[in-house]
């Protein structure tokens, strides 16, 4: 028999948590609504009397919002998946701070994904969301270019500043980040992921393989195909599709 997971829905919205109520339901027989709450004020009271394993948390609500919850309840011992309306600054965040959130209207299938993704880590001796949050936090409340970023290994979250990454390679369904002071780890995530998030920060995918941080890089050869060489001296190649804009960012 699955293991029951105890779980709580913080919205301001009834027919948004009647959908997540009914979705639940069908998807997830072993999940078991322990408690609901339409605000702050009564969610930290919520959260304070059923101790859930899950919570489902609607971000902005008549009285604060998500964060404001966290910082009354700051003890997260429960996974958590932010539910939020379409706000492009807001999901740049969930990104960078590697957090599950579900866009409104709420997609079944990405509920089941998050849902999934969260009965994983339950198990797990610390909660990564201890790390996460605070990052999240930070990149909703500073709209300038965020400056750090939550990195998934497959046994741990490292936190890194982005001028510490100098260069990422695709290493099958898992990215190698190489950081300045020569050190590397190896994420759970393809190149893919980081790319669409990192590009708009400074960052260039110069090939297929291949994702560097700009102000790292050192010179750009022409000759034998075409390739960059970064701080540390790696030589990366360059696609032929982006020697134009390589060429133009450089001003070579």
């Amino acid at each position: 028999m699955a293991k029951i997971i105890r779980t709580a829905l913080i919205d301001d919205n009834p027919h948004a948590l009647q959908i997540l109520r009914d979705d639940l339901a069908r998807m997830f027989p072993e999940v078991e609504i322990v408690g609901e709450a339409d605000g702050v004020v009564q969610g930290a009271k919520l959260l304070r009397q059923v101790q859930p394993d899950l919570l489902l948390l609607d971000i902005q609500m008549g009285d604060g919002t998500g964060f404001d919850l966290l910082e009354i309840v700051p003890d997260l011992r429960f996974q958590v998946i932010f539910t939020t309306a379409h706000d492009e600054h807001a999901i740049r965040a969930f990104r960078f701070a590697a957090v599950d959130y579900l866009l409104k209207p709420i997609d079944p299938e990405e509920l089941r994904r998050a849902v999934s993704r969260a009965k994983k880590l339950l198990d797990l001796p610390v909660n990564p969301q201890q790390i996460q949050v605070p990052i999240l936090k930070e990149h909703i409340q500073q709209r300038e270019r965020p400056r750090t970023i939550a990195l998934h290994t497959a046994d741990k979250i490292h936190v890194a500043r982005l001028n510490e990454i100098l260069r990422m390679e695709a290493d099958g369904n898992y990215t190698e980040v190489h950081f300045v002071n020569g050190t590397k780890l190896l994420l759970t995530k393809t190149l893919k992921d980081f790319s669409q998030i990192l590009e708009e920060t400074g960052f260039l995918r110069l090939h297929q393989s291949h994702l560097v941080n700009f102000e790292h890089i050192r010179e750009f050869i022409k000759t034998d195909g075409g390739y960059i060489v970064m701080a540390d001296g790696a030589k990366v190649p360059v696609a032929v599709r982006k020697r134009a804009e390589v060429v133009e960012r450089l001003g070579v």
